[in-house]
Parts: structure tokens; C-alpha cells; sequence
């Protein structure tokens, strides 16, 4: 597989590239051939947005920074809200989406951020609009594209990810309201299959979307979760992904994506959460990397690793172990629950917490940081930030 290599090195995207107001470019479809010593010829699709699709996955992918993910939909952020006795509003949503956001020097560790709909077009409780306080931090706003998964007929009780339809102006839409990435998640169960058909689904609608949001400018973050779910040892994990990452590169080529202007967020490579052998940092990394090693080009600029249930310090302890040594790309983080959880708890929705819960989410973040550069001991964490985060059928 091949990436349109051609394509100048960029510079890292500068904040006021992305500020809202901007006033959104058509596409105009350009081509790089690539011409081999036979008779055939690989053809990469490069539109007008090509050099700023790189510039905005530098960004992310910059050195000792990762990706805060805070587009829980408004139902899952209504669970969220209940585990500490609030209720799900437009109001209380919107009052812990700006605490998160207006963390005091969170920029330093946070390069990106994914929003789900209602905060893209959100205002803070003071007014300010959301998209803009995470410019003034040097964070880059992201968007959740996808519309959720559903039952996938046919297959061993799997499901698929809906939201293609329409694709192409909505995130025409984001782009012009401030969002440089896209985020489509799909997931792979193993304890039920994975049946071919539910892989070749994923592969495909990941390898559609992706091609879809780099023509409306947004850098997509290509996500298939392999849940935790299940017994499985960690071999299997490896098995499966595997065969989840041929399919899905192979698709992507497949539909013309340009490799340099993607970000991915895969699953790390552990046991099953119900596996009796637990592995340690170590062979997690071990086997992570090998699988990325086996499956992903070098040309891709950043893996966003999602944490999927683990506790904040195993999510930590696990990436830091990843980056011991040299790796092609920026290997790093995109958390949601291993950067919230005692940031959630720490609030319990009292506006005399919020600086308290501010220091929580700065502290895993700048946790998260140093395991970025490998730098991470694990000293002082609290008992809080151990516990094991994994819910069974977990729907995002």
C-alpha cells in the first residue's frame, strides 16, 4: 500500500488556520500518479485541502500531547451525569463540557479535541463559544460524525455504524464551523465472531467515511474498536486485529485515502476484561506494536490510542510502556473516560469543584503526557484513578 508520498513535507498547523469564519473552499479533485516500472499505476486522491489535511494531523500528533474525547452523545453523557446525581440537560451538559474545555493551560497536553454535534455549535456558560476557547488553547476541535451503531443483519449478533448518508454536508458544514478532524467509531466484537461480514463492514464504512471528510477538509480519525468484551487471551486480541487492520488498509487504498492526512484510534492489543491472565504493561506494548509494525504504513502521522474501559493508570502505564523506544509514528492517546473519570467525580456537579475538578483532568492529562514521551512513573497516583473502568456491552 502506498500514500501520496509526493506531497511536500508540511509544518505544523498554526491556530489561526482553523479559526472559525474561515470561508470553506469547494474541493477541487487534483491527482497524484505514482507510475511503477509495470504497465499499471496507483492513483491517490489529493484535493485542494491535501497540504492542510497534513498541517492538522502534525498538529494533533505533536510531541507530548494528545487527544481529549469529550463527544459522548447526549445519552451517554446523561449516564455520566447520573453517577453523580445530576440530571441530563442541555444546562448541566453544557456546565461540565465548559469545565472541561476551560482547563487553565490544558493546551500544553491536550492537541485535539472531539466534540460531539451540540458542542461544536455550543457557548460555554459564560457565553463564549466552545470551538473558540479550545483555539485560544492551541487545541484543534474534532467532530463525531457517526450516527451510532445498530443491529448488522445477517451476522453473529454484530453490529455496524450508520451515518454515510448525508456525510458530505455535514462535515462541509463542520469544517465551516470550526471542527479540522472527524471521528467515526465502529467496534469488532470477539466472543461474537468476528464474523467476516461484520469486518468487511467496518473496513468499509471506515475506508467511506474517511474519504468523504478528507474532501470537506477534516482529517479523519479512522477507529475500530476492538471491545474488551470476552474471556480471550491476549493472542486472540492479536489474531483478530490482525485481520481487522488488513481489511481496513486495504479499503482505504481501496477508496483513494491519503495516508498522511489520517489519524488512527485503535484498541491496544490486551486480554479480554474477563480473561483470567492479565498482562502486563510490558506485553502490552510487546504485542501493540507488533501489530503496528505488521499492519500500519509508516506514512501515517499519529496512533490515538483509545483506552476502552481501562483504568486511568493502566491506560497510562500501558502507552508509556509503548514509547520506551523509537517509534515511526506518534504513538499517543485519545481518552475519554481514562481523562474524565476522576475529573467527573472530583465536580459532583458543586460549582465550588470546579477548580478541583479542573487540577484532576490537568494532572491525567499531564500524566498522559509524559507517557506520550515515556516518561511516566506512576508515583502518586490515587486509588481513585486505578479502578478498572469497564462495563460490559459498553454503548458510547
Amino acid at each position: 500500500m502506498a500514500s501520496a508520498s509526493l506531497l511536500k513535507s508540511s509544518p505544523v498547523l498554526d491556530k489561526s488556520e482553523w479559526v472559525k469564519g474561515q470561508s470553506l473552499r469547494q474541493p477541487s479533485a487534483s491527482v497524484v500518479r505514482c507510475l511503477p516500472n509495470g504497465p499499471s499505476s496507483l492513483t491517490i486522491r489529493a484535493g485542494s485541502y491535501a497540504d492542510e489535511l497534513i498541517k492538522t494531523a502534525k498538529t494533533v500528533a505533536s510531541p507530548g500531547r494528545g487527544i481529549l474525547a469529550m463527544d459522548e452523545s447526549n445519552a451517554t453523557c446523561g449516564k455520566r451525569l447520573a453517577s453523580i446525581g445530576l440530571e441530563n440537560t442541555e444546562a448541566n451538559r453544557q456546565a461540565y463540557r465548559t469545565l472541561l474545555v476551560s482547563v487553565p493551560g490544558l493546551g500544553q497536553y491536550i492537541s485535539g479535541a472531539i466534540l460531539f454535534e451540540e458542542t461544536l455549535y455550543q457557548s460555554t456558560v459564560d457565553g463564549k463559544k466552545m470551538v473558540d476557547v479550545l483555539v485560544e488553547q492551541n487545541i484543534v476541535p474534532g467532530i463525531k460524525v457517526d450516527k451510532g451503531l445498530v443491529p448488522l443483519t445477517g451476522s453473529n449478533d454484530e453490529s455496524w455504524c450508520q451515518g454515510l448518508d448525508g456525510l458530505a454536508s455535514r462535515t462541509a458544514a463542520y469544517y465551516q464551523q470550526g471542527a479540522r478532524f472527524a471521528k467515526w467509531r465502529t467496534v469488532v466484537s470477539i466472543p461474537n465472531g468476528p464474523s467476516a461480514l461484520a469486518v468487511k463492514e467496518a473496513a468499509w464504512g471506515l475506508a467511506r467515511y474517511a474519504a468523504i471528510s478528507q474532501d470537506n477538509g477534516l482529517v479523519p480519525i479512522v477507529e475500530p474498536e476492538i471491545l474488551l468484551d470476552g474471556e480471550h487471551g491476549i493472542d486472540r486480541t492479536f489474531e483478530v486485529a490482525q485481520k481487522v487492520w488488513a481489511e481496513v488498509f486495504y479499503y482505504l487504498a481501496e477508496n483513494n485515502v491519503m495516508f498522511e492526512g489520517i489519524l488512527l484510534k485503535p484498541s491496544m492489543v490486551t486480554p479480554g476484561a474477563e480473561c483470567k491472565e492479565r498482562a502486563t504493561p510490558q506485553q502490552v506494548a510487546d504485542y501493540t506494536l507488533k501489530l503496528l509494525q505488521r499492519r500500519i504504513p509508516p506514512s501515517v502521522p499519529g496512533i490515538m490510542f483509545l483506552s476502552g474501559g481501562q483504568s486511568e493508570v493502566e491506560a497510562t502505564l500501558n502507552l508509556n510502556a509503548m514509547n520506551q523506544s523509537p517509534n515511526p509514528w506518534h504513538v499517543s492517546f485519545s481518552y475519554a473516560r481514562a481523562l474524565q473519570n476522576t475529573c467527573l467525580k472530583t465536580w459532583g456537579g458543586r460549582p465550588e469543584n470546579v477548580k478541583a475538578a479542573q487540577e484532576a483532568l490537568l494532572i491525567r492529562a499531564s500524566a498522559n503526557s509524559l507517557a506520550q514521551l515515556g516518561k511516566y512513573t506512576g508515583e502518586g497516583e490515587s486509588e481513585e484513578a486505578k479502578k478498572g473502568m469497564f462495563v460490559k456491552g459498553y454503548v458510547y
